[in-house]
């Protein structure tokens, strides 16, 4: 597909609403496609990247303390030069944070993420800032919950935007394998393909009951489909479509980062208080006392894994990404600053079904080779 090919189709998904809208879940209703506010009619296409610098080498920062919201500030100002690159061309500022329960405080991002976050930002961004997710649940109950009002309010002084994906109902269109490798159609929240925006995902070190762990990439991959509206007659989640045998589930995630990776700012990794066993829900706490940071989340979440003590060929979705280039997953070419990772190293507790998830790693069922 030709980049102008790309371009418009990119267009086409942000502006349905002027072409007559387009229908959510089937017949779950029809969306209405707000115009995301700060979308050019004509975007760079593709986004300017952040350029690494010494060879294509990532640089994480790694910090260990007992302050969590100092502790984001910091990271986030360890790799200033990174983010500063890309900030001062952008419209609006978006936060993304993992609100996977709207009532587990350790399984979704902390307030204090978040002041953290906006501490860093506070003297040098004076621009709109949206803080949004597409929760499983209830995401605006979450942004309760959780504080994320309580938050907004406190800092009057900066324009904070707190929005549920879900209703906005703005998306933007890819095609990943179902349980049967047929093609299947996925809507991804639009905002996270807005070459305006200046993403920064916070995510939480987590075990998980599909694929190991949860740390950045996932937090924006799956935190990306939408689901219907609150109250809605009619239940349809896209985010099922992932939950189709974990060898495409992991396939499928890798697909959906590729396409979401060119868009993404900072990820900050709170592991101030990580969770093990079985999360991402209901998993037990871990004083890890970690932030990590990087406007490369593969390596991010590299760095992650290792002071988790998880085997990082077991993930395969961050196998993948690195494969492909997205980022850089093997430790030899990533610079660690600040605290020595082996030096706050932990051996994060896998799910029980942690066996069955590493299947993906072995042959098909059938020997394709072999049918006549």
């Amino acid at each position: 597909m030709s980049k102008d090919s790309s371009r418009r189709r990119f267009l086409r998904s942000l502006t349905l609403a002027g072409a007559g809208g387009a229908a959510l879940g089937g017949d779950a209703g029809r969306s209405k496609n707000a115009r995301v506010p700060g979308c050019p009619s004509e975007p760079v296409w593709p986004p300017r990247r952040y350029q690494k610098p010494h060879g294509g080498r990532s640089k994480v920062a790694l910090i260990h303390g007992q302050d969590r919201r100092r502790m984001v500030h910091d990271a986030l100002t360890a790799i200033d030069a990174e983010i500063l690159q890309l900030l001062g061309e952008k419209k609006y500022v978006l936060i993304k944070p993992n609100v996977v329960s709207a009532w587990n405080p350790l399984a979704s991002t902390h307030a204090d993420t978040l002041r953290g976050i906006l501490d860093y930002l506070e003297t040098r961004w004076w621009g709109p800032i949206v803080v949004a997710e597409s929760s499983a649940e209830d995401t605006l109950l979450g942004f309760r919950n959780h504080n994320y009002y309580t938050v907004a309010g406190e800092r009057k002084h900066q324009d904070i935007q707190l929005v549920d994906f879900n209703q906005e109902g703005d998306y933007h269109t890819i095609h990943l394998a179902n349980a049967d490798i047929h093609m299947q159609r996925v809507r991804l929240a639009a905002r996270l393909f807005d070459p305006d925006a200046f993403i920064f995902c916070s995510a939480i070190m987590k075990t998980h009951n599909c694929v190991v762990a949860t740390l950045s990439v996932k937090n924006m991959v799956i935190g990306a489909p939408l689901r219907n509206r609150p109250g809605d007659s009619v239940e349809w989640t896209d985010k099922w479509r992932y939950h189709c045998g974990v060898r495409q589930m992991n396939y499928d995630m890798f697909l959906t980062a590729k396409e979401l990776e060119p868009f993404w700012g900072a990820a900050v990794i709170d592991g101030f208080v990580g969770m093990e066993g079985n999360g991402p829900t209901e998993g037990t706490p871990v004083d890890s006392r970690i932030v990590i940071a990087s406007t490369d989340f593969i390596a991010a979440d590299r760095v992650a894994l290792e002071a988790m003590s998880i085997d990082p060929s077991w993930l395969g979705y961050l196998t993948f990404c690195g494969q492909a280039g997205l980022g850089n997953y093997n430790l030899a070419n990533i610079d660690v600053w600040g605290t020595d990772v082996q030096a706050v190293k932990r051996a994060y507790r896998l799910h029980d079904t942690v066996a069955q998830q590493l299947k993906w790693m072995g042959p098909l069922p059938c020997d394709i080779g072999q049918l006549p």
